[in-house]
């Protein structure tokens, strides 16, 4: 082959690639700037178990089917429900809850429970409720939305605001009342 051919052949090669890469670094301006914004990151647990201990002494255990921790944020959901067993100096169970929606504020050391909140104590006392607060440090419950207490034997009282102990041993309502109807979704608990 001629030399002169084969220097003619490497330039259209070379200027064929050239012209491919010029039309495929081509970026949209928007995309250029999302590169430098950051996305928070979110942790997913699946099928959680989780302890709670204070100077070596366990005081609950916590269960999820997911719980998603958000980096950008001290916080923790669990948006398909959350159980909770708290346990007296023995280890025995005191109190249990659920809830169908939950989130920790790591900062506040508080959980917000919302979505057919249920807390029971081993004496047969059971809190319904759709919106309650838990303060771990404090060891209590509280809200200002409606509530209904239930206790052994059938005997129920209803009203608005509520602050309670952990254990569930003593509460205090607000504002009772005592003709109101409670209507309350199904929690999923199983005998």
């Amino acid at each position: 082959m001629n030399n002169r051919f084969l220097r003619q052949l490497y330039f259209a090669a070379a200027f064929i690639t050239g012209c491919l890469f010029l039309c495929a670094c081509e970026n949209d301006i928007k995309d250029v700037h999302a590169l430098g914004k950051k996305k928070p990151g979110i942790d997913e647990v699946y099928n959680m178990v989780s302890y709670l201990s204070e100077v070596g002494r366990v005081k609950a255990k916590l269960t999820a089917p997911l719980m998603l921790r958000y980096q950008d944020t001290p916080r923790f959901t669990f948006p398909k429900t959350l159980h909770v067993d708290f346990y007296d100096s023995t280890l025995k169970v005191e109190s249990q809850l659920f809830a169908k929606y939950g989130q920790y504020l790591d900062n506040q050391d508080k959980v917000y429970l919302k979505d057919s909140v249920v807390v029971f104590n081993v004496k047969g006392d059971t809190l319904f409720c759709d919106d309650l607060w838990w303060d771990k440090s404090k060891e209590s419950f509280s809200t200002d939305k409606k509530v209904s207490i239930h206790k052994p034997f059938g005997e129920t009282t209803n009203g608005i605001g509520l602050t309670a102990k952990q254990d569930f041993s003593k509460w205090t309502i607000f504002k009772i009342q005592p003709n109101t109807f409670f209507n309350y979704a199904d929690s999923g608990l199983t005998e």
